[in-house]
């Protein structure tokens, strides 16, 4: 990687200012940028178009029937070639993720005949939060680059601790990708926020929810919606993967959906299902959960779980079937006995970081007196494509990285592995729009403003 990777020209000098006033303006008048390492992140984008929190003429609390966020718009980008990022830590590859993450930013605040730079930068992505935040903010700081940089892991910690101080105290659930877990980001971060406020050390378990986010985004090692069969290259739960093993003794608590191939089964010649392969997100969900409270069986915890933070952005899409499936096990016997009663209560608090993001990139906007006042301009969407001018590139049938090259890539190879180039309906699914449209109405209507079909 290059040494000084940022741009570090002066926002005076990219614009050839006249005065420090119209510096301001020009650079107030830039989009926000917020990024995920796919379309999960359009979950932060959703609250930040939606949001009605603050009096727009005063800044303080209090809804003013305005959008928060109306006077601005936004850049988004979707890291998708190099997703999902949460395999990068059990691949031993953080520094490999943090030098993707480093390439966005700098992607960001690159100016271009297509795309101007960002003013301020939300990191709409758990993993990346945990692994680079702190280096973006060091590399922003050593290129004398002022662009204020958020992440989601302090905002959905606030939420769970707010809910908890107004309920009473429960075990904390974190549901994130396996990479978010490894860092122990949101553990260390609840923690540190308890002993600031003088409370006792918080009861947390976490769970990687391998292949659920993987599945959302349609990766064709853990989800391939035209299968009919198990296969070799499937990446996900299994009877057996040994890191994610389905338990036989436990189909009756994960309830898996076995319509229109969601749940694929290797045969003997017998016809006896020798193992079993997850085809759909809801049945990922099913796994995790059921996982989720097995670890609370197993460590012994005492406090049954009142809040569950989604710590990935993809998540909330499934917001509605983990309440279903969290009220399922609540009720679920075996044996004649409640197997999960005293791990969780009977309605589990979900935390979505997402609305408290939000929150924080509004008074971010403020406090760096960022806000626009020149006019809203139409918001673009990005996402990251193989590079196959690359010889190298070894790419699956779906036309994304195989799993091998994804993360058998060296640190400082220096090499464009990816292409930046506008939503399509080539490199986004009809079916991924459709959800957009159900789940995200605000950010549906300004993609559809610029991807035609």
């Amino acid at each position: 990687m290059k040494s000084r990777f940022f741009f570090s020209l002066a926002f005076c000098l990219t614009f050839a200012c006249s005065n420090a006033q119209q510096v301001n303006q020009l650079k107030n008048a830039l989009p926000i940028g917020v990024f995920d390492s796919g379309t999960g992140g359009l979950t932060v984008l959703e609250a930040m178009l939606s949001l009605d929190a603050f009096n727009n003429t005063t800044g303080l609390p209090g809804a003013d029937g305005k959008p928060d966020f109306n006077k601005e718009y936004f850049q988004y980008l979707a890291d998708q070639a190099n997703m999902p990022y949460g395999n990068y830590a059990a691949e031993h590859k953080t520094d490999l993720l943090k030098e993707h993450i480093l390439k966005n930013m700098h992607y960001f605040l690159n100016t271009t005949t297509t795309k101007p730079s960002v003013k301020m930068i939300v990191l709409a992505c758990n993993t990346a939060t945990a692994y680079a935040l702190t280096d973006i903010k060091s590399k922003l700081k050593e290129e004398n680059i002022n662009v204020p940089v958020l992440g989601v892991i302090d905002a959905g910690s606030k939420a769970a601790l707010a809910y908890q101080a107004k309920n009473g105290a429960g075990t904390i659930g974190i549901f994130a990708t396996a990479g978010t877990v490894a860092s122990e980001g949101y553990p260390r971060t609840l923690q540190s926020m308890a002993k600031d406020k003088g409370l006792p050390i918080l009861s947390v378990v976490s769970q990687g929810g391998a292949g659920l986010a993987e599945s959302i985004d349609r990766d064709w090692s853990y989800f391939v919606d035209t299968l009919t069969k198990a296969r070799k290259e499937y990446k996900g739960p299994s009877i057996k993967n040994l890191t994610y093993i389905i338990d036989t003794t436990l189909l009756s608590a994960y309830k898996f959906d076995k319509s229109n191939n969601k749940l694929l089964c290797e045969y003997d010649d017998k016809g006896s299902c020798l193992d079993m392969q997850l085809n759909d997100p809801s049945n990922y969900v099913r796994y995790h959960l059921v996982s989720l409270l097995e670890k609370m069986l197993q460590q012994n915890i005492k406090t049954p779980m009142n809040t569950l933070i989604l710590g990935c952005t993809h998540y909330p899409y499934m917001k509605d079937t983990i309440a279903k499936v969290l009220t399922e096990l609540y009720d679920y016997k075996k044996d004649n006995q409640y197997r999960y009663r005293n791990c969780i209560t009977k309605r589990v608090q979900l935390i979505d970081p997402s609305v408290e993001t939000a929150k924080e990139a509004y008074l971010a906007l403020n406090a760096n007196k960022l806000s626009n006042s020149t006019g809203v301009k139409a918001n673009q969407f990005y996402i990251t494509i193989p590079n196959t001018q690359l010889a190298e590139v070894k790419l699956q049938p779906d036309g994304w990285f195989t799993y091998d090259y994804k993360y058998g890539r060296k640190v400082g190879d220096n090499k464009d592995y990816v292409q930046f180039v506008p939503f399509d309906h080539k490199n986004i699914s009809d079916a991924s729009y459709a959800r957009f449209q159900l789940v995200l109405p605000h950010a549906y209507a300004e993609i559809v403003k610029i991807v035609k079909n």
